[in-house]
């Protein structure tokens, strides 16, 4: 066992020192300058003042975060003369150390203030507490490294009993960076860490971590066999060292039903935990197995990880909005609606039944889409600030779409395999069901024979375009068809809807 210490005060008061040292250069601005640059307000509640000179008028600002809109700061005036004049910052009682920075402005200049009331205290926490707790406060929380994944820097995970924090960095024993190796620190060990709390696109995480105790596991996987399985299924071996008083394994309820265990042998330290995985008939999946062992006094756990290739499901893009995000393999064909960026291949597409985001295909560039394609993407169901988007895209096939006048269509073969976009008036409707109706551009006019909702629509879920968007005689439609005819007369067949545009 290893303990390291940290002085928070002593290092606190260096900073303090250091900064003051560097506010001399601070100060003294031609246009404006304070007596100091920091104030500091006492932990019980009080004020501090400190004499602007300025050589015009000048106004103070708070700056504020979305964490901390500094409410518990005020000042005694927020703009002044050209001149000399007190300014008084005050604050009521801290039950925890705060900061806080100001800015005065005068003659285009900008000067900064920082305000300090009390220490900050570092409090001892769960993760649950972390994650909820204010960014650039620091905390000490206790738990087991379940995940590394950077080994550089130290970028891991700790879980405890009511959750999992982020680890963006660790320092070493002696506070340096891209020095996690040094530490010893391997997935199962339990470890007491202390560090501020931030936040990355709204995710919780701990930065540049110190360890202050690491309280070696027992238990240990040293590697794993198959760790990735077939969709047949097959074995999957674990193999441990242990050092307690017997090991158990746990699998989670949601695994139980086609991953169980074949065997549990033992000899010395050296344990070897077989598993057996059933065939896959649905989706991809996985899971987290957690071993245990005991030295009497005090549990150990380590924990891997399995995955099982699946089928790829094949699903309207309603049904794959509607999934978990995890690594299952869906199948989805759409039109493409919009396209984000070109270059990686960020696009909307759209079905009968809803539309997704697709957050990049695999060699877009090279691929010569284009809006209003029809193309069939397998990808994974991921997501983006709670958004649901497709990731990890790869394109199977695509059916391109040619955009056409009428009077152009109207010189083209008869063809079901052919798509067109077209645009015209609706001139009349035959059928409001199934979208029956007329266009005419220009000179030239076609018979629609049915607008659909969107590419794959069949049975009930053709019916009621037209009244679910209020299309209307008058407005204008963009469909995606084929060109066929009915007794010898032109007519667009199999469209659906792309785009309308109301006459009112």
């Amino acid at each position: 066992m290893k303990l390291k210490y940290l002085f928070p005060l002593f290092i606190a008061i260096l900073a303090l020192v250091t900064s003051c040292t560097e506010e001399e250069s601070m100060t003294l601005l031609d246009e404006i300058r304070v007596s100091s640059s920091y104030v500091a307000i006492p932990e019980a509640g009080g004020s501090a003042t400190i004499t602007v000179t300025a050589q015009d008028s000048w106004t103070i600002e708070k700056v504020t975060t979305e964490k901390d809109d500094v409410e518990w700061l005020t000042f005694s005036t927020t703009s002044g003369s050209a001149g000399e004049s007190q300014l008084t910052f005050s604050a009521p009682s801290a039950i925890d150390g705060r900061t806080a920075e100001a800015l005065l402005h005068s003659g285009g200049k900008t000067q900064r203030i920082n305000i300090i009331q009390g220490l900050a205290k570092i409090s001892e926490v769960t993760a649950a507490e972390v994650n909820a707790g204010p960014d650039g406060k620091t905390f000490r929380v206790t738990g087991v490294c379940t995940a590394i994944a950077n080994t550089l820097y130290g970028n891991w995970y700790l879980t405890d009993e009511t959750g999992t924090v982020y680890i963006y960095g660790t320092l070493d024993a002696k506070g340096a960076t891209r020095n996690f190796l040094s530490l010893g620190l391997e997935v199962g060990d339990e470890v007491t860490i202390e560090g501020p709390k931030s936040s990355y696109q709204g995710n919780p995480q701990m930065v540049d971590v110190t360890v202050i105790q690491i309280n070696k596991s027992l238990i240990k996987v040293d590697s794993v066999a198959n760790q990735e399985l077939p969709i047949e299924g097959g074995e999957f071996i674990a193999y441990l060292t242990s050092k307690g008083q017997g090991v158990s394994v746990d699998i989670p309820e949601d695994a139980k039903s086609w991953l169980s265990i074949s065997s549990i042998e033992s000899a010395g330290e050296e344990v070897v935990v077989t598993f057996n995985a059933a065939a896959n008939t649905g989706g991809d999946r996985g899971t987290t197995l957690t071993f245990r062992t005991t030295d009497g006094s005090k549990n150990y756990s380590t924990e891997t990880t399995l995955t099982q290739k699946g089928a790829i499901l094949e699903v309207p893009v309603s049904e794959f909005l509607a999934a978990e995000v995890g690594n299952t393999q869906y199948r989805l064909t759409g039109v493409i609606t919009n396209i984000a960026n070109s270059r990686y291949g960020n696009l909307y597409l759209r079905d009968f039944s809803g539309e997704t985001y697709v957050y990049g295909i695999q060699d877009f560039e090279s691929k010569g889409l284009k809006e209003g394609d029809i193309i069939t993407i397998v990808g994974k169901r991921a997501a983006y600030n709670g958004s649901p988007q497709v990731g990890s895209a790869v394109l199977e096939s695509v059916i391109p779409v040619t955009a056409a006048t009428i009077a152009e269509l109207l010189t083209k073969p008869d063809d079901a395999n052919t798509f067109y976009m077209v645009s015209g008036e609706i001139t009349s409707i035959a059928n409001e069901t199934y979208g029956n109706l007329y266009l005419k551009d220009g000179d030239s006019e076609i018979y629609l024979y049915g607008c659909y909702p969107g590419y794959g629509a069949t049975g009930d879920a053709r019916k009621f375009l037209l009244a679910d968007k209020g299309i209307k005689v008058g407005d204008k439609l963009t469909v995606i068809a084929t060109k066929g005819s009915y007794n010898g007369v032109n007519q667009l067949s199999h469209g659906f809807y792309f785009s309308h545009e109301s006459a009112e």
